[in-house]
């Protein structure tokens, strides 16, 4: 028996959680999942009012999900050292107070710091939420509490801008940033209820925390701005030395740490890590289309927005249904592999026939693989977290669920980085023209060259696509490899 199976079984079962465990916990994944897919649905309206665009506007949603991605996995480490319960209230309450100056924000620049700090305050909801599910249900019910967490992601995604719209046209954009205030302070309210768990052994490891904020920060940034500023300006490649330099320190100290913010041995558990792929791979696959494609279906297609959106639930509406049917398929016995391994080729598969998308056969050719992709993503989202978290020590659990997170929020803010400026760089190199590039890949096509532009976008797209699959279908083969091993050695123990 192994050192990890050791500590699962040596630990002591969770006590009967309180009521209000489960719905704090879920009514916090939906928003922040809202806040992630919504906002946008607000920056005509912001940029508008506070006389700003570009990207001092388009931080207003980068710099969330960039402070979600840094702090996620910090925040996981600090809930195993200081309280599971008390890290998910004290994040709740940074979460609330982000929304709310936001509301009152008098400036654009102001908004983005408001912004960053909701954005590490939603980090500290899901990390520390992860972590109190696991420490606090066991078997079948961790199974399922994890499930519905996966769903209720699925839910703040799919309906995040749909809800937001209407927030904004009933209330203003102020009024919806007030609105997810409110509900924020109702969940630190019910959070306050909730059981506290910690590890048995404290650690603080704040040098380790600080270089993988810096790092992290600094390798976002060179990589938001890269498109507008250029891939090869000055600024954004001394940004990515620095960056790359940082998490080279960052390692170096965390094999040093006594108490490291990310444990060594997490990342030789080829089982963890196998499954924690598995996460990032259907994020890659599925982010991308559900910023994108939107704007190509309206462009390509002429869909009005009312119909786009209804369009996308081929994509969203499968996360709603698949992860408490693939947990329920795990608890009568069909292995999780198996599972996750049909949800990743799925995933790869779609991503590879929208390829194939032209503007002749933009709903035809999108239906089939929206399905798979969504019913791949919600498949995943269903018991990959489970699946992972059974295999780290029930002391590490917060610092688990934040290594999860953290990938999923990196795996995000890089793919919608990555393909907005694989879009443009593709569109500029077919148009010959950077400056037109960035307006066609916004889909602000000209009259007078509109099949032209067209024509190049559909051909940025088909390459961007290309990419994307490829790169799902390098990770499946990874995924497969881990997954594989792993179970195999744990049957001969």
């Amino acid at each position: 028996m192994d050192a990890v199976t050791e500590a699962m079984t040596s630990s002591p079962s969770p006590q009967r959680p309180s009521p209000l465990t489960l719905p704090a916990v879920l009514t916090g994944v939906v928003l922040v999942a809202m806040s992630i897919s919504g906002t946008a649905v607000a920056l005509p309206s912001m940029g508008r009012e506070l006389d700003a665009s570009g990207s001092a506007l388009n931080w207003v949603v980068a710099g969330y999900n960039l402070a979600f991605a840094a702090m996620t996995l910090v925040a996981g480490s600090t809930a195993d050292q200081v309280g599971r319960r008390r890290t998910f209230v004290a994040s709740a309450v940074v979460f609330s107070c982000g929304f709310l100056i936001t509301a009152v924000s008098p400036s654009v620049l102001f908004t983005d710091v408001s912004r960053i700090v909701s954005g590490a305050g939603g980090a500290g909801i899901m990390a520390a939420g992860g972590a109190v599910l696991a420490a606090s249900y066991e078997g079948t019910s961790r199974n399922r509490a994890f499930a519905l967490m996966g769903t209720m992601a699925g839910v703040g995604i799919a309906v995040g801008p749909t809800l937001s719209g209407l927030l904004v046209s009933a209330t203003g954009w102020r009024g919806s940033f007030v609105v997810f205030a409110a509900l924020g302070m109702l969940i630190t309210v019910g959070a306050t209820r909730m059981h506290e768990s910690r590890a048995a052994t404290a650690r603080a490891d704040w040098a380790g925390s600080f270089l993988f904020v810096a790092a992290l920060c600094l390798l976002m940034f060179a990589l938001l701005e890269a498109p507008s500023l250029g891939w090869t300006d000055g600024a954004v490649v001394a940004t990515a030395i620095a960056g790359v330099a940082v998490l080279a320190v960052f390692g170096v100290v965390q094999r040093r740490s006594s108490h490291p913010v990310l444990e060594p041995a997490l990342l030789t558990n080829r089982g963890f890590i196998g499954w924690s792929l598995a996460t990032l791979t259907t994020s890659v696959g599925f982010l991308g289309l559900l910023v994108f494609l939107p704007t190509y279906l309206q462009v390509a297609a002429r869909l009005t927005p009312a119909v786009t959106g209804a369009a996308m639930l081929l994509l969203t509406a499968p996360v709603l249904v698949t992860p408490l049917a693939a947990v329920a398929l795990v608890n009568k016995g069909v292995p999780a592999r198996r599972l996750i391994v049909l949800a990743l080729v799925m995933v790869t598969l779609g991503n590879l026939c929208l390829v194939t998308l032209s503007p002749d056969n933009t709903m035809l050719g999108a239906t089939g693989p929206l399905l798979a992709i969504g019913t791949g993503m919600g498949i995943s989202f269903g018991i990959a977290d489970g699946q992972a978290m059974r295999l780290v020590p029930a002391e590490s659990v917060g610092l688990a669920a934040g290594f999860l997170n953290t990938l999923r929020g990196t795996a995000e803010t890089m793919v919608i980085a990555a393909f907005g400026a694989a879009l443009v760089g593709f569109v500029g190199n077919r148009l010959g023209s950077d400056q037109r590039a960035a307006s066609v890949s916004a889909g602000q096509l000209s009259d007078t060259h509109r099949h032209v532009e067209l024509t190049a976008l559909t051909w940025s797209w088909c390459m961007t696509q290309l990419g994307i699959g490829l790169l799902c279908l390098l990770l499946t083969v990874t995924v497969v490899v881990l997954i594989r091993h792993h179970g195999q050695r744990r049957q001969d123990v």
